[in-house]
């Protein structure tokens, strides 16, 4: 057991360190070829934020544990809004006015619902996945011709202007053989644990797994948030859903059919879509988030995570 909490936890050092140093390499590089910090933004960023989940989800699904993978996304989209956006929400308040995600929402909610009746059919195939695939092409193509009508994002984290092809390359090194080390520590782990416990995979998926692999959003959305700038968790949460959705569940089930769990089909994605329409208001009344609505979301999820044990 001591073991098993052990292969987690250095999973999860693997992941985030690798994560950040994917994301570091990508970014400079990217930059170093010429793409504009909006195109870098929109797709390496977004990608490279998501890619802890992605090998989780790959690995878990390469190793037979399906449960794990798709319990991985659903609560990772889960934890996002009720965990990451309720103690963001705590720390500081999000305001939402002067930061249109209304169209982002929109296809957020989407997602949601494509997903929800791709999983009715009980598999996630390659069909599946290919359908998600395409709606992420729609997504990034429509982010791409918004973003082009609007002012230049502020400065991307993590760019040193001028670094060397050797520290990019060094970087990069460290995220590709961090990334799937960390991944397969956390399956592997997470997986006995559920066997000594008598758990289901899909329950250790959708927390233990799910949270884990969200620990750099967290992080970085309550450093935001003590820097006055709360309201980035709020387009970090609604882009990380998104590309969780359809990024990561595509290209798992492009690699690796997933049956879908019938207790993920008949609470949690559920739960998803409900937490997910929860910002509706929000967003398009320009309310915002305060400490109070954090607290209520924080409730929120600790009820849920009561329903599943």
């Amino acid at each position: 057991m001591i073991v098993d909490l052990l292969l987690v936890l250095a999973g999860l050092g693997f992941l985030v360190l690798g994560g950040d140093m994917l994301v570091k390499g990508a970014v400079n590089l990217s930059l170093r070829l010429g793409l504009t910090p909006l195109v870098v933004g929109l797709t390496v960023v977004a990608f490279g934020t998501s890619a802890p989940e992605l090998m989780v989800s790959l690995s878990a699904a390469l190793k037979g544990s399906s449960d794990i993978a798709i319990g991985n996304v659903v609560g990772s989209n889960i934890a996002n809004i009720l965990l990451i956006l309720g103690t963001t929400a705590v720390v500081s308040g999000i305001p939402t006015r002067g930061h249109d995600l209304r169209e982002s929402w929109g296809m957020m909610i989407g997602a949601t619902v494509l997903v929800m009746a791709l999983s009715f059919m009980g598999l996630i195939g390659r069909v599946q996945g290919m359908i998600l695939l395409a709606a992420l092409g729609v997504v990034l193509w429509r982010q791409l011709t918004e973003g082009q009508n609007e002012s230049q994002p502020e400065e991307l984290e993590g760019v040193e202007p001028g670094a060397r092809w050797l520290k990019i390359l060094l970087w990069l090194a460290v995220g590709i053989i961090g990334l799937p080390l960390g991944a397969n520590l956390l399956v592997i782990g997470a997986s006995d644990i559920a066997r000594v416990f008598g758990i289901s995979e899909a329950v250790i998926g959708l927390t233990l797994v799910a949270i884990g692999t969200s620990l750099p959003e967290m992080a970085a959305s309550v450093a935001s948030a003590l820097r006055g700038r709360a309201d980035m968790a709020l387009g970090n949460v609604v882009g990380s859903n998104l590309f969780n959705l359809l990024a990561i569940l595509g290209i798992t089930s492009l690699v690796q059919p997933l049956p879908v769990p019938e207790q993920i089909l008949n609470l949690d994605m559920w739960v998803m879509l409900g937490s997910s329409l929860l910002l509706g208001p929000f967003l398009f009344r320009g309310i915002a988030l305060s400490r109070s609505v954090g607290v209520v979301l924080l409730g929120l999820y600790s009820v849920y995570l009561w329903a599943l044990f």
